[in-house]
């Protein structure tokens, strides 16, 4: 059953000021490479510019990455907080993290907050939403954060805080009904689905031409665990025909540092490293597909902008199944299927063309902005409406 809260707002709805708190979304807000750029910041920029532009009064809380207290970005007051590292370690979470969050709150003064992914801070915006009769909606950003055990929340301070901000906000937004389901599942809570958006950066290219398809792969995400770039490697070992470009950050921890170390020595693997935005599209162009390695994710960003590129995916993770529904990619269970999946497009121009002519067009039906960001437009109107705003 469709959610009252995504029928159309009527035009006797005032517009609600709406506050995104996105501690690390300053880089992708200005269009720089600070901070952690990931599918989650690239959404909540998205999503606030369009705002911005659409008329409503907009503000971001980001942690404080440069000088002064605010500025404006494409029509979105960006307030920030203190810096990331900042106070003495074990006092720190309550000042200045806390408190600053707090005073950024208040002088955001938005009718709606808005937050994205598992952590304390999902609690603490909901407290002080709580208190000032305010609206707060949370966005799942991963798989994880639909788990009963919260996998990834490390502290019982951010489970309890986590699980609070859960069940006292006014809506729970899930991007699979996997996700909705499982919240279902383990919280007792509903949700409703909205889908991720995306620039098309493609705008009408389509995938090459039978017999031009290129012999790159790519892979694009964070060198860390979750992500599982160790799994690459050995499809690279696998398929010495093909080169790999590797596109994004690795860090100082043990198991990225070994993955980095062995890739250097791999000759059909290319780090890049992490690249600009503006370069981003580059790598999707000259690439004949995308692999994801992962176990788990929320709806990665890097899905969609390779459909918006018709670029098949080889994936070991399938939000809602709709890779293999929809013939948007092959979907495999380990390296030996995933390099048989390599080779199979490859060698095959008409699945290779079927597939990503079908990732082009779900792409354009379905996550393009003006698919989706109306939606979230309709939501915040009929929050804004139910409180009286």
């Amino acid at each position: 059953m469709k959610s009252k809260l995504l029928e159309p707002m009527t035009t006797s709805q005032h517009k609600p000021s709406i506050c995104i708190v996105c501690h690390q979304a300053y880089g992708a807000l200005c269009g720089g490479d600070s901070g952690h750029i990931g599918g989650v910041e690239r959404h909540a920029a998205i999503l606030a510019h369009w705002l911005a532009k659409d008329g409503y009064d907009v503000s971001m809380l980001t942690w404080n990455e440069g000088s002064g207290e605010a500025d404006v970005v494409n029509g979105v007051r960006v307030i920030r907080i203190c810096r990331k590292n900042e106070g003495v370690r074990g006092l720190r979470f309550v000042h200045p993290k806390w408190t600053s969050l707090l005073q950024g709150m208040r002088r955001a003064n938005a009718d709606i907050y808005y937050q994205h992914g598992a952590e304390c801070v999902t609690g603490q915006v909901a407290l002080w939403c709580g208190r000032n009769g305010r609206r707060f909606v949370f966005n799942a950003a991963n798989d994880t954060d639909c788990a009963a055990n919260l996998p990834e929340l490390k502290t019982l301070r951010e489970r309890l805080l986590y699980r609070y901000g859960l069940r006292h906000a006014d809506l729970r937004i899930t991007q699979t009904e996997e996700q909705r389901a499982q919240f279902l599942q383990s919280f007792g809570l509903d949700s409703v689905v909205l889908r991720y958006a995306c620039h098309d950066f493609a705008q009408d290219t389509i995938a090459s031409q039978p017999g031009a398809i290129s012999r790159r792969v790519l892979w694009i995400a964070r060198g860390c665990r979750q992500k599982r770039p160790d799994r690459l490697l050995d499809l690279a070992e696998l398929c010495p025909e093909f080169t790999f470009d590797l596109v994004g950050p690795f860090y100082p921890d043990d198991y990225s540092r070994s993955v980095y170390e062995r890739a250097l020595r791999m000759d059909n693997i290319v780090l890049h490293g992490a690249v600009s935005r503006d370069r981003v599209p580059f790598f999707y162009q000259k690439a004949f597909c995308m692999c994801c390695t992962s176990d788990f994710e929320g709806f990665p960003n890097t899905f969609l902008e390779a459909w918006s590129h018709a670029l098949p995916i080889v994936s070991t993770f399938d939000p809602d199944s709709l890779v293999a529904t929809r013939q948007l990619g092959l979907v495999v269970e380990n390296v030996p299927q995933m390099a048989m999946a390599l080779k199979s497009l490859s060698t095959s121009p008409v699945q290779y063309q079927t597939i990503a002519r079908n990732a082009r067009n779900y792409f354009l039906g379905h996550h393009t902005l003006d698919a989706v960001l109306p939606q979230y437009e309709t939501m915040f109107g009929k929050l804004a409406g139910e409180n009286g705003f």
